[in-house]
């Protein structure tokens, strides 16, 4: 009986490591092609985009969003910010900075969201809208952004979320192609940048709480991610930093109001374009944005809880049509067979099993074969990812070259078990309280004062 329940186990292990490897080759092969960036001087016209900002209770980091308005190396664009009912000062700010008059706007579709108070045009720049508007949740403000925006190209942004100032024009190269729909960006770490001769550039001259996820952000993009969009299975278009045609969204019905809206607004889209002949949703590395991520422990647990929560709602509510079409669509199977089966469902037979192992079996031998080949495979991973964002610009120094690959490296000995620990927690959450948000706090850095005056 302890045979074979060692040969499951070491099954389930091999499963679980054929997909993380098979990522790695896929996304090593994406290098090949020649990136947005280079193309992106030869498109002379500029499309016009409207940029979507959902702001609640921002007023520790609005500032930081503003002046990073600034730094965009674009003309034709509108930038949205959706004040959706805060409660603190985030409207004053905006007022004071914005130099804010009211405007006679009006909505262009019938999306659902909360009434709107009022619209109003910044006189600073007049590029900037700002909508005040009740309260009604993350997906009702994108939906109001999406009713007032005059654009045909949108960018949906987290108000904790500053867009490099390269990104407007190589979403504006990737668009050339009429049948793309929809991208996703890469978001990098914010507190993992600081300016230097006006360019922001990479650094790990911070929390070890940062630089964890500044190293689970470059694997979980430019392996991830790229591997899933170039198999036609990109089941998230990060809420951080998206891209869609407008008109995809208002044929979608817009955003549900969900715990998890940019899983659920994605798999629309996917489902939008499978029922059509030649329509593509991609992911563009090279256009970039700097997002804020937690800095204590308790904020990052409540921030993966609740994308854990997310996932297995968006799980719940599409299961029918996944597993329907599991051996016919890229996106049903890999949703369910890596990211559900391997990412959930083995996450719970793994502790299980490794508890068996160790006060049960006495073959120890099996645990250390498992440990080395996780610890092996996965620190390659994780190199391959590091690897990856040197080709897209992302260049550490030296001293914070050893650095990463030293996070990294405690990266599996410690921040995977939390984030094992985060997925078990908010899985069995879910199902007692799923409507749970758990908002992740602000830091409350100012930004733009730290990097000297650079920002502005």
């Amino acid at each position: 009986m302890e045979n074979i329940s060692n040969v499951w186990m070491f099954i389930i292990f091999i499963i679980c490591l054929i997909f993380p490897v098979y990522h790695m080759i896929h996304a090593l092969l994406i290098i090949i092609k020649k990136p947005y960036y280079q193309k992106a001087k030869r498109v002379l016209s500029e499309k016009p985009i409207s940029i979507l900002v959902p702001c609640y209770n921002e007023e520790s980091i609005i500032k930081t969003t503003i002046l990073g308005i600034d730094r965009l190396n674009y003309k034709n664009y509108e930038y949205i910010l959706i004040n959706d009912g805060s409660n603190d000062h985030t409207f004053e700010i905006m007022e004071q900075l914005l130099d804010l008059e009211i405007q006679k706007r009006g909505a262009n579709c019938n999306l659902e969201f909360s009434a709107v108070k009022g619209v109003y045009r910044s006189k600073r720049n007049p590029n900037v809208i700002v909508i005040d508007k009740f309260n009604g949740g993350k997906a009702d403000a994108l939906n109001a952004g999406i009713s007032y925006s005059s654009n045909e190209l949108i960018i949906t942004l987290d108000a904790d979320s500053i867009l490099d100032e390269k990104a407007l024009s190589i979403i504006n190269c990737a668009f050339v192609d009429p049948n793309l729909i929809a991208a996703g960006g890469t978001v990098h770490v914010l507190q993992g940048r600081r300016f230097k001769h006006g360019s922001l550039i990479p650094t790990l001259n911070v929390k070890s709480i940062v630089k964890f996820q500044i190293a689970e952000y470059l694997r979980g993009f430019y392996i991830y991610k790229a591997s899933l969009a170039k198999a036609n299975a990109l089941s998230i278009i990060s809420g951080a930093f998206g891209v869609f045609k407008k008109d995809v969204l208002i044929k979608v019905g817009g955003y549900r109001k969900t715990i998890g809206e940019d899983i659920d607004i994605t798999l629309k889209v996917q489902h939008y374009k499978n029922q059509r002949v030649g329509l593509k949703v991609a992911y563009i590395p090279e256009a970039i944005c700097y997002t804020e991520v937690p800095e204590t422990w308790k904020g990052l647990y409540n921030q993966r809880v609740r994308w854990q929560k997310a996932f297995i709602d968006c799980t719940v509510l599409y299961l029918k049509d996944f597993m329907s079409t599991l051996l016919k669509s890229p996106l049903s199977f890999f949703f369910m067979i890596d990211a559900l089966f391997v990412g959930v469902i083995c996450s719970f037979i793994t502790v299980i099993s490794f508890i068996l192992l160790i006060f049960f079996s006495e073959n120890a031998h099996y645990l250390f074969f498992f440990l080395t080949l996780y610890v092996v495979t996965n620190f390659l991973y994780n190199l391959v990812g590091v690897i990856i964002s040197y080709y897209y610009r992302n260049s550490f120094g030296k001293r914070d070259f050893l650095n990463i690959l030293m996070v990294n490296l405690f990266d599996l000995i410690a921040f995977r078990l939390f984030t094992l620990f985060c997925t078990l927690s908010g899985t069995i959450q879910y199902f007692v309280n799923k409507e749970g948000w758990n908002k992740v706090a602000r830091t409350g850095r100012k930004y733009h004062i730290e990097q000297e005056g650079e920002f502005m």
